[in-house]
């Protein structure tokens, strides 16, 4: 398992690849394959090599770190709007040897609505969770919300309620069996952390989750511009949000 990032990689200028020894569409490269892709570092490491160009796999494991969060904070105001009906669920993800939750929405078309790592499992952490989901720029109040029978969530809703941050009128559905959709966005994001022995502390595992995430929405079409399917496309994407030449 792989440290933290230092301290200096965690915010980036404008000129996101000042200063790196590696040409920003190698380092892009790279990043964007470990997100999208289920190859470990020392795969990505020995890919390079066979293409001429030396890069040890602790490198590419910083430039995940750097660039995962620039990722998603870059896509954001590109994601096209999504419905009014919200499919919540939480799945597991390991941290240091001990399971940690990641809360995830999606609408019921399958569109990420939003996510977020969290030690506990709890109305608390459930509240946190969709006050971040209605603050998201592409998501809107919802008119009903399905989650399962995890318990923290009615009070967390009525809570919300209560504060005004969401409609009286919302409708909570308990419901495993409509809850499928959100199940089955979990494969993309779980392939992905599953790998080795899980991530080495909860910044690493949160700062490379926003890259899966980010990864996830583009892949599922959720750019405008870059439709499901067009890998070509939200290639491009990605390279123009960055300023690197195609």
């Amino acid at each position: 398992m792989l440290r933290s990032p230092p301290r200096n990689l965690t915010t980036l200028s404008s000129q996101p690849f000042k200063w790196r020894h590696f040409q920003s569409d190698i380092i892009l490269l790279n990043v964007r394959w470990y997100l999208r892709y289920s190859l470990s570092y020392r795969d990505l490491a020995e890919m390079m090599l066979e293409r001429g160009v030396k890069v040890d796999h602790t490198t590419i494991y910083r430039w995940v770190q750097a660039y995962s969060p620039e990722l998603d904070k870059r896509c954001r105001c590109h994601l096209k709007p999504t419905n009014d009906s919200w499919r919540v669920d939480e799945t597991y993800v390991k941290v240091k040897g001990i399971w940690k939750y990641l809360y995830r929405a999606v609408d019921s078309e399958g569109n990420t609505l939003d996510f977020m790592l969290s030690a506990k499992r709890d109305a608390k952490a459930a509240k946190r969770f969709f006050k971040k989901v209605l603050n998201a720029s592409h998501t809107i109040a919802p008119r009903v919300i399905t989650v399962d029978k995890n318990a923290a969530y009615p009070p967390a809703i009525a809570a919300l309620k209560q504060d005004d941050a969401l409609p009286e009128t919302t409708e909570t559905r308990q419901s495993k069996y409509l809850n499928n959709t959100v199940e089955q966005d979990h494969r993309f994001i779980k392939r992905r952390s599953n790998l080795g022995l899980g991530f080495g502390s909860f910044n690493t595992a949160r700062r490379t989750l926003k890259g899966y995430e980010a990864m996830n929405m583009i892949r599922k079409g959720q750019i405008d511009g870059a439709d499901k399917g067009d890998v070509i496309g939200q290639i491009s994407f990605i390279n123009e949000i960055f300023g690197v030449a195609a």
